[in-house]
């Protein structure tokens, strides 16, 4: 049995790395490029795996050479594919990605591919595995029905639940209830909340307003700035580890994975914050999302 279940996607990532990101109509000479593993689900679970926890990923792929890339991807990081469904007929997700070499900022753009047709349907045996679980951590990149249903299945079987409310989009109300961690960065958290976070005292503020939504707890991860966790009555400020960051793509998920780790081992919350900081941090000192995810002896 997986302590961890994570349902998202794979999609294959293509960055090129450059001197700045071009504005509309613009072109530059870049460095260099790279093809890997990404998706926010499968970097989650690649984050896990490489800590040393037990994951089962849930996911959506085609049959193409990107499908192929995937299943190579979960192989190599010991992570269960029973859970990945594959259909011939339709295509793997890919993400453009535009990376500034000086700063390591990126733009992003996600074509979601096999995923988007994600059927509640379809997922009855990956429902069982969720039951079985101890942690479910999930995003908004799949069809909201999908991960409503399965939020609420987790909640139901005694799962803690994790969601990573990224890339930012509305949700029904009834998804708050079956949350018992929402994690956005400082622009989704503005997203929610509609207060823009520069600093400690907006983050708890943020906090509040989704506390009364009726989630549990709150992770508000402010890039270089840190992280700002409340549960309503405990509240802890943590800086970030300091690096030399020359990517930041995946950096969210690989705190999220490093969080979901720390949580199964029944660590205390400030030391599942600690370790998902760390594990964060170390993932931008590399190029790429999946591939960059860290190693439990690196931290």
């Amino acid at each position: 049995m997986s302590e961890i279940s994570v349902l998202g996607i794979f999609v294959a990532d293509i960055s090129f790395s450059g001197p700045k990101i071009p504005a509309v109509g613009e072109t530059i000479l870049g460095n260099k490029y790279n093809i890997g593993p990404g998706g926010k689900g499968c970097n989650q679970a690649v984050a896990i795996a490489r800590l040393g926890g037990k994951v089962n990923f849930i996911s959506k792929i085609g049959t193409d050479s990107y499908g192929k890339l995937a299943l190579n991807t979960l192989l190599k990081n010991k992570i269960n594919t029973e859970n990945v469904i594959q259909d011939p007929n339709l295509q793997t997700g890919v993400a453009g990605i535009l990376v500034d070499k000086n700063s390591g900022k990126n733009a992003i753009n996600v074509i979601v591919g096999a995923p988007s047709t994600f059927k509640i349907s379809e997922i009855d045996d990956q429902i069982n595995i969720i039951k079985k679980s101890k942690i479910f951590l999930t995003q908004l990149e799949l069809p909201k029905e999908v991960t409503l249903y399965c939020l609420k299945t987790a909640k139901e079987n005694g799962c803690l639940t994790i969601l990573n409310p990224a890339p930012a989009s509305e949700i029904p109300n009834e998804f708050y209830s079956y949350i018992d961690y929402f994690t956005p960065n400082e622009t989704e958290a503005e997203f929610y909340t509609g207060i823009k976070i520069t600093n400690e005292k907006d983050a708890q503020q943020a906090a509040d307003k989704l506390i009364n939504l009726g989630i549990k707890k709150i992770i508000i991860t402010l890039g270089e700035k840190g992280l700002f966790y409340s549960d309503g009555n405990e509240e802890l400020y943590l800086k970030a580890s300091s690096v030399k960051a020359i990517d930041t793509t995946g950096a969210g998920d690989a705190f999220n994975g490093g969080f979901a780790f720390g949580l199964s081992k029944e660590k205390p919350i400030k030391e599942c914050l600690e370790i998902a900081n760390k594990v964060a941090g170390l993932s931008t000192t590399k190029l790429g999302a999946g591939d960059s995810m860290p190693f439990f002896k690196d931290i």
